[in-house]
C-alpha cells in the first residue's frame, strides 16, 4: 500500500515548578509606586536538588545573606535534581513572568546572571528568551552548540566572566562564544582572571562595578 500523508495535532498543557528565593530591596514597601530592576540569578549544578538553602553557598544569594541594601529585586531559583538550565528555560520564562505580574518589576530592566551550570544556563536562557533581558553577565559558562548561534545576541550588552586557569568549564567554552559575537559586532565585554580556576563568579559578585553596569543598560 502506498504512503498517506497525515497530520497530528493535539493541545498539551505542562505544569512547570520551581522553587526560589526571593529578595526584596528595604525600600520597595515603602514607596508603592516606583518599580525595581530585577535580577535573576541561576546557580551551579552543585547547588541542585529541593533543599534551597544550598543555593545560599555561591553568588548572589550568599551575598543577599550578608546585606540588606541591595537596590534590586532578586529572584534566585533551584534547578531539580539531575536537571540543567538548559533544560528549564520555559518554566524560568513562567518564573519571571509570575514575579513580574506579582511585584513592582521595572520590566524594562531586568537581568540574568548565573555561574558554571549557571553560566550555561544564562546563554542558554537569554537565546531563547533575549526580548525579556536588558543585559546579562555569564561567570564560566558555555553553550551546547555552534558558536555563531550567539549572533543572535549582538544588540543585547553582554558582560562574560571567567578564570583563566578554570579546569572544569576551559576558557575556550567562553572565549569562542565572546570572539563569534565579536565578529558579528555584538556589544560583549569579557573579562577574564589570570590567577583565578573555576570560581571566577566571588571576584565579579562582590565587585560593585557589575551593578552599576547592569543599571547603565535598559531595554
Amino acid at each position: 500500500m502506498p504512503q498517506e500523508a497525515r497530520l497530528f495535532e493535539k493541545e498539551i498543557v505542562k505544569t512547570v515548578r520551581l522553587q526560589y528565593l526571593l529578595y526584596l530591596p528595604p525600600d520597595y514597601a515603602r514607596d508603592t509606586r516606583e518599580r525595581w530592576p530585577l535580577i535573576l540569578f541561576l546557580h551551579g549544578a552543585g547547588e541542585r536538588g529541593d533543599e534551597l538553602g544550598l543555593i545560599k553557598k555561591h553568588g548572589l544569594p550568599k551575598i543577599l545573606d550578608e546585606r540588606s541594601d541591595f537596590p534590586f529585586i532578586v529572584v534566585s531559583p533551584q534547578c531539580p535534581e539531575c536537571n540543567w538550565w538548559a533544560m528549564e528555560t520555559e518554566a524560568l520564562g513562567a518564573l519571571l513572568d509570575e514575579i513580574a505580574g506579582a511585584y513592582r518589576v521595572d520590566p524594562q530592566r531586568v537581568y540574568l546572571t548565573g555561574l558554571s551550570m549557571g553560566g550555561f544556563g544564562t546563554w542558554h536562557l537569554a537565546l531563547e528568551q533575549p526580548q525579556c533581558f536588558a543585559a546579562i553577565a555569564p561567570i564560566c559558562g558555555g553553550i551546547h552548540g555552534p558558536s555563531r548561534i550567539v549572533c543572535t545576541l549582538k544588540d543585547l550588552p553582554i558582560w562574560a566572566f571567567h578564570g583563566a586557569k578554570d579546569e572544569t568549564v576551559p576558557l575556550d567554552q567562553q572565549a569562542r562564544l565572546v570572539e563569534a559575537l565579536r565578529e558579528c559586532g555584538g556589544n560583549v565585554r569579557f573579562t577574564v582572571y589570570p590567577e583565578a580556576g573555576h570560581d571566577s563568579w566571588t571576584e565579579t559578585y562582590n565587585n560593585p562595578e557589575l551593578y552599576d553596569w547592569f543599571l547603565q543598560h535598559s531595554r
